[in-house]
């Protein structure tokens, strides 16, 4: 370790103050590009977001005995509600979240109790 600091001391004094200030910002960028791809890649894959008054994605597979969770990132609240009533969720504020298990197989249309023009499908197969 003491090696490698001693190498890096003479090569960060050669950096001008400028030429660190544009070394940053040509970085800034791709460490931004990486954050956002790390959350993107943590997303769960039997996840569903709410965001923008939709469900994403509109339709999801799974198999049965499958739990799915909703996560609502809108500013408003939202309730998942299944047409058949076989799940629905209390009302979830900004970052809340609710989840179901898929015990059997079947077609699950859903929609948002308080805005009924927001759908969303879930094919247990």
């Amino acid at each position: 370790m003491k090696s490698l600091i001693s190498r890096l001391r003479p090569a960060t004094a050669r950096l001008s103050p400028g030429r660190a200030v544009a070394i940053a910002m040509l970085l800034g960028p791709l460490a931004g590009a990486l954050l956002a791809y790390g959350a993107v890649a943590a997303q769960e894959p039997n996840g569903v977001t709410i965001d923008d008054f939709t469900f994403v994605p509109k339709e999801l597979t799974v198999a049965v005995g499958t739990t799915v969770k909703w996560v609502n990132h809108d500013d408003t609240p939202h309730i998942v509600v299944d047409k058949n009533k076989a799940f629905r969720s209390k009302a979830l504020d900004t970052n809340d979240s609710f989840s179901f298990t898929f015990a059997s197989a079947g077609t699950f249309d859903y929609f948002c109790g308080l805005h009924p023009h927001m759908v969303g499908k879930i094919i247990v197969k």
